[in-house]
């Protein structure tokens, strides 16, 4: 488990580690020959909700250390400045080999050849090249403080969405928030041992938590 990672322009993806962890010791000990590697991501709902793996993704290609200093320099300013918190304040010294041995934690690139996403719309391939040109949903950083506050304080408007289901039978349902981005929000309905799932789109894309909120209120009422 890297201790934090995050995507370069490039598209490439950085990972801190452990000085000791395996992944440090094979990319090292490969030197400049080619490592495979594949990084397993499992998307978990931060909400009690039967089924809570709401996807996986699986990033293969080449892994090698971050050389030189500059780079290194660069690639930890990107990690610290996506990850503000703990070590990784100041973890540019750290980077460096000590007279002893092993760093305590090296920066390890991961360039991406393949990847595969199996989630709540569905299983394929992704162009890498889309993973360069992605950008962070806004609403990543409030998610699951979103999800968790709307499924424990706000049962009650979770539960008045079963009104949007149309023809269905809504008798018995039970309403609970399962995921949050720019574009709507989607609930995870339960009765019994049968679930699904329906998706709630906003009227347009919002890009703060004020926009959120405004959007919410139009979903609600």
């Amino acid at each position: 488990m890297p201790a934090a990672r995050t995507v370069t322009a490039d598209g490439d993806v950085i990972l801190l580690v452990s000085g000791e962890s395996a992944a440090a010791r094979a990319a090292a000990h490969a030197q400049d020959d080619d490592l495979t590697a594949v990084i397993e991501i499992t998307d978990v709902a931060p909400v009690s909700v039967p089924h809570r793996i709401r996807g996986r993704a699986w990033l293969a290609g080449w892994l090698t250390p971050v050389r030189g200093a500059a780079d290194r320099a660069a690639c930890a300013a990107l990690l610290a400045e996506r990850h503000p918190v703990g070590e990784l304040l100041g973890m540019s010294e750290s980077l460096e080999t000590p007279p002893a041995g092993r760093p305590a934690w090296m920066l390890l690139r991961l360039e991406v050849g393949e990847i595969s996403v199996d989630d709540l719309w569905g299983a394929e391939h992704v162009d890498p090249e889309l993973l360069a040109a992605a950008e962070p949903d806004p609403m990543v950083a409030h998610e699951t403080e979103l999800l968790q506050h709307l499924a424990s304080s706000h049962g009650d408007r979770m539960g008045d969405l079963c009104a949007l289901l149309g023809t269905r039978d809504t008798a018995g349902l039970t309403a609970v928030p399962l995921a949050l981005d720019r574009l709507g929000l989607r609930v995870r309905f339960t009765r019994g041992t049968t679930a699904f799932d329906a998706r709630f789109d906003f009227p347009e894309p919002v890009d703060d938590v004020c926009g959120l909120r405004r959007a919410m209120r139009t979903l609600f009422s």
